[in-house]
């Protein structure tokens, strides 16, 4: 096997990769050049090379053809200790799976690179004693088989340094190193290997070779089948155990195998698994209080003196309502809307009110017990100090870049892009406005929709000669009926505005050209979620915050774009149409979601097998690699969707949730699918995922908190502003004499009355007055606070108006100021590391210090001391005993 020195690796990587190889100053192998091609042995589920020795860490799939076997052995010439060998597809013969196979020598320098924690010492600190304890009998059922899958000892570990290796707990070397730290080293050699060097400029990395189609594909290999057990030695059969204890349907009432989804598929996709599954059980706890707030307004909805006024036919059925829109709108009775003014007090009742303030406090809770947890997991996984080496630019960058700038991290020149130049930045905020532009486009449609729909169902609905629409009149309103059409329209918009909103927010980040990985996706993150947030929320703030505020009164009403009428409120107000709104959105989307992400990968795979003929090979002995090829790749941005899809899904649980109490308890069915799902694709239908390092959920972290901050004032909004409950609250605990000349003390009878402003149909204006017969009415009434005709401020706000509005003021500060106070108080009792963690860490550190630093230190002084010190020391110590025999 040829030999290569470090110093001529560094030469022919030059000074770009200065810093990565400065310490690799020992003989490595070199990659072979080009290994020889073998047949394939018939082990369809062998996890090692033909000798049954070398472990596989890596697959690269290529065509065998001339032009690209030059580059592929160019490309290898420079793949540091990296043992290839080439294998023959079964179903394809031009198809070439190149296993890479890493020595000790090679894993333990690449193990110092990317300062990997290893273990030195098992853990010595004993367990705090906890009331789980004592009843973990009763948990127990809900936790994977711990015959099957064990639980990990644990270790204090530190990074690894090759030259200490008898200070590190190292029982076998084929298994010191874990097959995902294997994969992790042979992809970060893959990604900076060069394939290509003319003069100054370097063309290196597999990512750019897989977009050139040099290789079709490179994934690490999943050790199994999901479905059978390997019976080859030295398999984990890992895949296996998170089928039947993680991604089976059957096991979906069992807490995750959080420490093997990480040992499997590394820490960034286990920090993933490991939030989902904490904000599941989180939303356990709202939604129980959620149910219950629903179960208390279901129950008083045939009590409630504002519902029981409505369905009066003396009350409700006496009083007749203004026409809605203009002409051919018609009069109305108020106790057409029982139906509708009942399923309102569902929702809209005094345990709203209380919900909202708790789930504000839930939201925190959830935060600052999710960092506590975080915490936890970043001790446990080896992630506490992780450092993100500098990254690679990405091909894209890399093949773009036209200037030289210093970098200022390594100090050397390197290329950049134009992306920073003024037009660039100009041309993407044109993108950015177009997007918004788009978005209120759409949302003035909706609106229009509803506006045009709205006088449809009136003419409709309240036709009293259609006497088939008796049955639906009953249960249906026009406003009912606008909202539910129009909630659907909305969300198929949505969907298709989605898809849109994807490429273009892709396109804008690959125009932006963002140099590493992390920045594309964290520019990437920004751009999706603002414009999901827009587009998913924009219909619900215009219901809560808009519709119905700005209607005007029945002989001045105001027009949308001077043509269309504003569209009103039912009586009872519009919390019953945002409730509808969220339901139908909220439903719609994990409904969609969840089909697409089963439906999708299964349909691929079954395409792709059927097409390549992989199932009959199967069937003849088609090797591990070879099945694993034929299944899905996984995204380039990795699980940026599921993130994506759960924090959408946080903001209609956290936003809104004052109208819509049952939002908590969906989630939590739709979450408890989600886990499965997920689990079920990324083990099933996609490739093994190259694991990746992260200790935290990344740019998503402040974006919950932003929304957990927003979440307090919409929820005080929406009470005070959609919600009818502050002028109940005022009417109740009012003593003054009102319109109309009612006093009542403490008591909600004649609330309806009280709110019910008296308009003379006669003052209607000529184009907006009604055709309808008047039915010998001289007089209607409509929702507002305005003083009736013939007084002497005819139609202008009384002063329980300005009373109702200060009121909705005041609640708005306060409770504001309440719940705010509330989270800070929270975030400050509840430490963000547990205490037991930080004595690890403590711990860890002290016997780092002590095994790696102060032995080495005493050798190194040993070492330093000079031969003139040694004999100092010995004519001293001669002196000293000449003396004391003298005396």
């Amino acid at each position: 096997m040829e030999t290569m020195n470090g110093n001529d690796v560094l030469k022919m990587y030059g000074t770009m990769e200065e810093e990565v190889y400065e310490f690799q100053q020992v003989d490595l192998p070199a990659a072979h050049c080009f290994c020889s091609k073998v047949e394939f042995n018939g082990k369809k589920d062998t996890l090692f090379f033909n000798d049954g020795i070398r472990r596989i860490d890596f697959i690269l799939v290529y065509e065998d053809e001339d032009k690209k076997e030059m580059i592929v052995k160019t490309y290898f010439s420079s793949c540091m200790g990296m043992e290839l060998e080439a294998t023959r597809s079964v179903v394809d013969e031009k198809l070439m799976f190149l296993k890479i196979h890493m020595s000790w020598d090679v894993l333990c320098t690449y193990a110092e690179v990317l300062h990997i924690k290893v273990p030195i010492q098992p853990n010595d600190l004993s367990c705090r004693p906890s009331l789980w304890n004592y009843v973990s009998w009763v948990t127990k059922p809900f936790y994977p088989n711990e015959d099957l899958i064990r639980k990990e000892a644990e270790y204090f570990t530190a990074p690894f340094e090759k030259d200490r290796l008898e200070y590190f707990y190292i029982k076998d070397k084929d298994l010191f190193f874990t097959p995902s730290m294997r994969s992790r080293m042979a992809y970060y050699i893959l990604c900076r290997a060069p394939y290509e060097i003319r003069g100054n400029i370097k063309k290196f990395g597999i990512t750019k070779l897989l977009d050139g189609g040099v290789y079709k594909a490179a994934y690490p290999l999943h050790d199994s089948r999901f479905n059978v057990k390997s019976t080859e030695e030295d398999c984990p059969n890992e895949r296996y155990l998170l089928f039947q204890e993680w991604a089976h349907p059957k096991s979906f009432y069992k807490m995750q195998p959080l420490d093997l989804i990480r040992k499997y598929y590394g820490e960034k996709i286990g920090i993933y698994f490991a939030w989902l599954g904490f904000y599941t059980i989180m939303l356990t706890v709202a939604a129980v209080v959620g149910l219950g707030c629903f179960i208390y307004g279901y129950k008083t909805q045939e009590t409630s003196t504002w519902s029981k006024e409505v369905c009066d036919p003396d009350i409700g059925g006496q009083i007749v309502m203004c026409p809605q829109c203009d002409k051919h709108c018609k009069y109305w009775r108020l106790n057409s809307t029982c139906e509708a003014s009942k399923k309102l007090c569902i929702f809209d009742n005094f345990g709203t009110l209380v919900f909202a303030v708790f789930m504000s406090v839930w939201v925190t809770l959830f935060l600052e017990f999710w960092k506590r947890y975080q915490a936890e997991l970043e001790y446990e996984w080896d992630t506490v100090e992780f450092l993100e080496q500098e990254e690679p630019p990405r091909p894209e960058y890399e093949a773009k870049c036209i200037y030289e700038q210093k970098n200022p991290v390594t100090g050397v020149k390197e290329k950049v892009p134009y992306s920073t130049c003024g037009r660039c930045i100009l041309f993407i905020s044109l993108c950015h406005n177009f997007q918004i532009m788009l978005i209120i486009a759409s949302v003035v449609a909706i609106t229009i929709y509803r506006l045009a729909a709205f006088f449809a169902f009136s003419t409709t609905l309240r036709t009293e000669d259609l006497k088939e629409l008796e049955p639906l009149k009953e249960y249906v309103t026009p406003q009912m009926a606008t909202s539910v059409t129009a909630s659907l329209i909305n969300f198929v918009v949505i969907m298709i505005l989605n898809m849109l909103y994807e490429r273009v927010a892709i396109w804008i980040t690959d125009f932006e050209l963002p140099r590493t990985r992390t920045e594309y996706e964290n520019s990437l993150t920004l751009k999706m979620f603002l414009f999901q947030f827009v587009n998913y929320y924009s219909s619900c703030f215009y219901i809560a915050f808009a519709k119905g505020k700005a209607v005007g009164y029945p002989g001045q009403p105001v027009y949308l774009l001077g043509k269309y009428r504003n569209e009103e409120c039912d009586p009872g107000g519009c919390l019953i149409e945002l409730t509808t709104q969220l339901s139908i959105i909220m439903g719609g989307k994990a409904i969609w979601n969840n089909i697409q992400e089963v439906l999708l990968p299964w349909l691929k795979n079954l395409y792709a097998r059927h097409c390549s003929g992989q199932s009959i090979a199967t069937d003849k002995g088609c090797p591990r690699w070879e099945q694993d090829y034929h299944l899905q790749s996984i995204s380039k941005i990795g699980l940026f969707y599921e993130y994506l899809e759960m924090v959408i899904q946080f903001g209609f649980v956290t936003l809104f949730v004052a109208s819509f109490p049952l939002a908590p308890a969906l989630a939590l069915v739709n979450n408890l699918f989600e886990i499965r799902v997920d689990a079920w694709k990324i083990t099933t239908q996609f490739r093994r995922m190259v694991p990746e390092k992260a200790s935290t959920i990344g740019a998503w972290q402040p974006i919950l908190q932003g929304i957990a901050i927003l979440a307090v004032a919409t929820n005080a909004m929406i009470i005070a502003f959609t919600s009818d409950m502050i002028p109940r609250l005022v009417y109740y605990w009012s003593f003054s004499v009102y319109p109309y000349g009612q006093k009542y003390s403490h008591t909600m009878e004649g609330y309806i009355n009280s709110s019910l402003s008296i308009f003379n149909i006669s003052d209607f204006p000529e184009q907006s007055r009604p055709l309808s017969p008047t039915y010998n009415i001289t007089t209607c009434r409509y929702r507002d606070f305005r003083y009736p005709p013939g007084h002497t401020r005819e139609y202008e706000f009384t002063v329980y108006y300005w009373h109702v509005v200060a009121a909705k003021m005041a609640f708005i500060i306060v409770v504001e100021h309440i719940v705010y106070f509330t989270k800070f108080v929270l975030s400050y009792l509840i430490p963000d590391v547990p205490y037991a963690v930080k004595e690890q860490i403590k711990r860890e550190k002290y016997l780092t210090q002590v095994i790696l630093h102060e032995t080495n230190l005493k050798l190194v002084t040993k070492r330093l001391k000079s031969p003139e010190d040694e004999i100092t020391e010995g004519t001293i110590d001669h002196l000293s005993a000449e003396e004391g025999d003298f005396d």
